[in-house]
């Protein structure tokens, strides 16, 4: 096909023969190892394989330095060396091709006519030049082309073959030579980078706690806790995220690309680590099967003796599927080799969106999943189809959570649309869901019944079972549409989870907050995390959720001493992240790490309420990786432009990572932490830990000796404190036979004090001494024991 659509058809190839333009300063060579002289790196055979097409190996016989590339046992016209050029040419470019050909088989025809072809994918193949060397001579590639504006180079393949004929094997000395090529080269301007990702501006000011994160963005969050810390997974809206270079705009979100799930951690609810992206779905998924992830679920089960993570996600509207992880931070692997939710679910024949999948373990050990939404079955009467779509169900999980059970059940929400989330609280179960906006979908437009939702709010249900959820249980609105509380550009459907975390509830949710901050009161549809706390009253129904920039109170302050990752952020501007090989330091081996990167002249981090404690820190340590010489960090308390306590000239070697330390004075107690990046222009260098060292509390050189003596008959017991430090000391010593206090010993003193035993025969006991000193302004305590032995008189 390759043949019939390019070589055999001269005539119609596009073809500039002529000597190649000179490069201009855009231009760059797109090849890579063009004069094969690093073998046969980036070549492969077209339509070959691992048994047939043809063969490709070094050869000396070169038109310039030592090397060029041989293929043999070729099996079509097209057989010949490839290297794929895909996101480095761009439609309606100039390029200039060069080539040198040659072939020396006997039996071959004396000329022979050889093309340099692009295979756009599919069976779209354009010639672009050729040439026609005699036997034993080096032939020359040699033009210029246009690829055509309209032409798609999603796919684009650039190779060496012969004309094409349909039987190549009826003469293959004619057809199926082998050749050699040498110094092929296409210059030209490459596409240019895609947009930066990076968010310049401060998505999430310094003192609020909403959004969560202002560097990427992150949807549909669904909360779990476990052991101190709060996951909080995500549908990786930043996926699409791609602003203009020049007017910062992005175009609008395009859900259908997104095959990632966003995770980030936090200990406090407002410092959060950045654990990157979990690959899902797509070719290069967890679950390959799959070609989205949306609107994560997450819950553990111990399996057959086993603790077990799953995580669910939609798989677009048509499914759900769930991959299994041994931690919240993976690694993951898919026990199915289809989708969990599908057409084939019992029970779910009449959901138009089988996806939304959210699990609830109940406390007996039974799981289960809701999931739907959508259009409501046109076989309803109207009303019915606006207030009361049935278009969500509920299904046991099997005991392995990667299974169903029975028949999904109808779970009659009013008004609902999507996002189903069942959590319990003191034995009562909580239905919460995202409800719809009418239209023709639901029956026409209408006026809810009175108490029903409104458009894109987040109703609620009450029930005692986590199964039984009929209209009667509705109870009202637990959170607006999040308009009412950001103003424009924020409104649209919603999708939140409830979470348990140190004895108070938490509400999730997300809005386009971080966007409108980027673009103004106009968004594109990419949407923030957001937590606001749940409070309920006397009778278990929840008290109205209000949205805020302010978010929740910090629960605990940050422990600064342990080393930590450098993308743990209360607040940022202008940095980004990205996953690199190897394991977490804070972590573990199996988690992955990443790194800050993309660290300009300005661009800070910061973290909240860093406990740094009465003693204070005594330096900090960084693991930086130098990008170019004369970065500097600076550490600041209070904001951005507050007091330096230490500044980290970045020092070593480019492009290596390293270890820097600086001491540090006068950080001491709970202080918000800025960290602040000084250099030249372009990237400075990169981040990966934190760790901060505690100033050591003062001690005091003290000893004490006890020894016995005869007194009249009886045993004296006599302890002798010693003070090699320079500060005098206070001391207190308490013996089995009376105690003494308030005794001065000066710097470099000694002093004793004498206790009566009345005993002519003493036992072995300990004497324990107390001293206290003022060093550098502090008070400060010790006790040291000073044992005596047994004592006879007489």
């Amino acid at each position: 096909m390759a043949g019939l659509l390019g070589a055999a058809v001269a005539a119609t190839a596009l073809i500039v023969s002529g000597l190649a333009a000179p490069a201009t300063a855009a231009d760059e060579e797109l090849i890579v190892n063009g004069g094969f002289e690093s073998g046969v790196q980036g070549w492969f055979v077209n339509n070959g394989n691992a048994t047939d097409g043809g063969t490709l190996s070094i050869v000396g016989d070169a038109y310039s330095g030592a090397s060029a590339v041989k293929v043999t046992g070729r099996t079509t016209t097209g057989s010949g060396p490839m290297q794929d050029l895909s996101g480095k040419v761009q439609a309606g470019q100039t390029y200039s091709i060069k080539a040198r050909v040659k072939y020396d088989n006997p039996s071959s025809p004396a000329t022979k006519q050889f093309f340099a072809t692009m295979h756009y994918g599919g069976s779209t193949y354009t010639n672009l030049a050729s040439t026609t060397p005699a036997r034993g001579q080096w032939g020359y590639i040699n033009a210029t082309f246009t690829i055509p504006a309209s032409q798609s180079v999603t796919t684009a393949r650039l190779f060496i073959e012969t004309p094409w004929t349909s039987t190549p094997s009826s003469d293959p000395n004619t057809h199926l030579m082998d050749f050699i090529v040498d110094d092929v080269s296409l210059v030209g301007t490459p596409p240019p980078p895609p947009p930066s990702k990076t968010i310049e501006v401060v998505g999430k000011v310094p003192g609020e706690h909403n959004p969560l994160i202002g560097h990427k963005f992150g949807a549909d969050g669904f909360g779990y806790a476990e052991d101190g810390r709060v996951y909080m997974f995500m549908t990786n809206d930043t996926q699409g995220y791609g602003p203009d270079p020049i007017t910062g705009v992005s175009p609008q979100i395009n859900y259908g690309n997104i095959n990632q799930i966003t995770l980030i951690s936090s200990e406090d609810l407002v410092n959060w680590t950045d654990h990157g992206e979990i690959q899902v779905a797509g070719p290069q998924g967890v679950a390959p099967f799959t070609n989205n992830s949306w609107a994560p679920g997450f819950a553990k089960k111990v399996v057959n003796g086993e603790e077990k993570y799953f995580l669910y996600y939609a798989n677009g509207g048509g499914s759900s599927n769930v991959i299994t992880g041994k931690s919240p931070l993976g690694p993951w692997t898919s026990e199915r080799t289809s989708t969990l939710i599908n057409g084939t679910t019992p029970g779910a024949e009449d959901v138009a969106w089988k996806f939304d999948p959210a699990p609830i373990v109940d406390k007996d050990g039974k799981a289960y999943l809701v999931f739907g939404g959508g259009p409501a079955s046109t076989s309803m009467p109207a009303a019915e189809r606006y207030n009361n779509p049935k278009n969500i169900r509920v299904i046991e999980l099997g005991d392995d959570m990667v299974t169903t059970k029975g028949s999904a059940m109808v779970v009659d929400t009013p008004v609902s649309f999507e996002a189903g989330h069942i959590f319990e609280r003191q034995g009562k179960y909580y239905l919460t869901y995202s409800s719809h906006f009418g239209g023709n979908d639901f029956g026409g437009n209408q006026t809810p019944l009175p108490g029903y939702p409104g458009g894109g709010q987040i109703p609620y249900m009450m029930s005692d079972s986590p199964t039984n959820f009929p209209k009667e249980k509705y109870q009202g609105i637990l959170f607006p549409n999040q308009s009412q509380f950001f103003g424009a550009g924020t409104g649209g459907n919603n999708h939140q989870s409830v979470f348990e975390f140190e004895g108070k509830y938490y509400f999730t949710y997300h809005a386009p907050t971080l966007n409108k901050r980027i673009n103004g009161n106009t968004t594109q549809g990419y949407r923030s995390p957001h937590i606001q706390e749940l409070s309920f009253n006397a009778d278990g129904t929840i008290q109205q959720v209000v949205g805020d920039y302010a978010g929740v109170q910090q629960v605990h302050d940050f422990d600064p001493y342990r080393s930590f990752e450098a993308e743990t952020f209360g607040w940022s501007k202008g940095i980004a992240t990205q996953k690199v090989d190897g394991g977490s330091t804070q972590f573990g081996a199996t988690a992955p790490n990443l790194v800050v990167k993309d660290i300009d002249n300005g661009d800070w981090t910061a973290l909240s309420s860093v406990a740094f404690g009465d003693a204070g820190a005594e330096s900090v340590t960084v693991k930086v990786k130098p990008l170019q010489a004369g970065g500097s960090i600076d550490l600041r308390t209070g904001s951005e432009t507050g007091p330096v306590v230490a500044t980290i000239p970045v020092t070593g070697a480019t492009g290596q990572w390293t270890e820097l330390t600086a001491d540090l004075e006068g950080l001491e107690g709970t202080r918000d932490l800025f960290f602040t990046y000084k250099g030249g222009s372009g990237d400075l260098f990169e981040l990966d830990t934190w760790s901060f060292a505690e100033n050591a509390a003062p001690s005091l050189d003290v000893s004490a000796d006890a020894a016995s003596r005869c007194v009249s008959g009886k045993s004296v017991l006599t302890v002798k404190v010693t003070n090699a430090d320079d500060v005098p000391v206070t001391a207190s010593v308490a013996t089995p036979y009376g105690s003494k206090s308030s005794i001065t010993v000066a710097a470099g003193k000694s002093a004793s004090s004498a206790f009566t035993t009345r005993l002519a025969n003493a036992p072995a006991g300990v004497a324990a001494v107390t001293v206290t000193a003022t060093v550098d302004s502090q008070q400060v305590s010790a006790t040291v024991e000073a044992p005596f032995a047994a004592h006879a008189c007489g």
